[in-house]
Formats: structure tokens, sequence, C-alpha cells
């Protein structure tokens, strides 16, 4: 079975779980925003993007990129990617239910820390910002600043 298959196979059969569990425990609000969401994420980045993912997860960083830089790579099922620290690159993704993703943001970690570099926290803790604004600043990156995809 390819691995895209598998992946949107895989979402589909954990929210049916979720779905299953909120019918069942209706006081309860199950969610699969967390350490689920992120490696689903890592997994997208190294299917998609010329990238090696690191054996052990790093505090900052998932792996490198084909041009020897760090990447972070985020995602969520939310309207808004968390950020830490000021990785060479950041790769971020809104997922989808079905299977399907968005990339959101593609490019370096700096260009998100310069535009919120006001902000308490920034580049120390883990700090959450709107996907509108991570995607229109990776809209102005150069497509030679970005982790480029695989067969490019």
């Amino acid at each position: 079975m390819p691995k895209h298959k598998a992946l949107a196979e895989g979402l589909a059969l954990i929210f049916q779980g979720i779905a299953h569990l909120n019918s069942t425990f209706p006081n309860r609000k199950f969610t699969v925003d967390g350490r689920l969401v992120g490696d689903i994420g890592e997994i997208i980045a190294s299917l998609e993007y010329d990238m090696i993912l690191d054996e052990v997860s790093q505090p900052v960083y998932d792996g490198v990129s084909s041009d020897g830089k760090r990447v972070q790579v985020k995602a969520t099922f939310k309207d808004s990617l968390t950020f830490k620290g000021t990785p060479d690159y950041f790769l971020g993704f809104k997922l989808f239910p079905d299977g399907r993703y968005e990339e959101i943001y593609n490019g370096p970690g700096s260009v998100i820390y310069d535009r919120y570099a006001h902000r308490r926290g920034i580049g120390s803790t883990l700090l959450s910002f709107p996907n509108a604004v991570l995607k229109e600043l990776s809209s102005a990156v150069a497509p030679d600043s970005r982790v480029q995809k695989r067969g490019m």
C-alpha cells in the first residue's frame, strides 16, 4: 500500500475512534492535537520534502534538509501553529481529518522570529501564531530559502 494512502486511512480510523469516544463520553472533549499530530507532520515532511528526520526527536529540530540546515516541523488541525527557538528552517502544516494537508509556512525560522520579535518569550517559550499570518510570511520567502520538495 502506498504510504500516502496508508496515512489517509490511518487518520480516518483515528477520527472514527475519536467520534466514538465523544459520543460515549459526552462530558469530555477528545482531541488529537499533541504528540500524535506532530508525528504525522514529521512523516508528511519526510515523505514530501527533501529532508531526513532525526532518529531521536530533538527539542528545536526534527531533521536536516538536503542543504544541511536544521528543520523544525509543526502540524495542527487548528488555526495556529506553535513556534519555539529559531530553527534554520520552519515547516508548518495544517492537517485535515480526511488526510489532506496544507503547507502553511516553509522558510527560515528567522522570518517568524523577526515578525514577532516584540512578543514576550519569543525564541524561548512555546508560542502560538495564526496560520493566516504564517501563510502570508511564507508567501514572501524566496524559493531557494525553502525546504525543497522531493523530486524538484
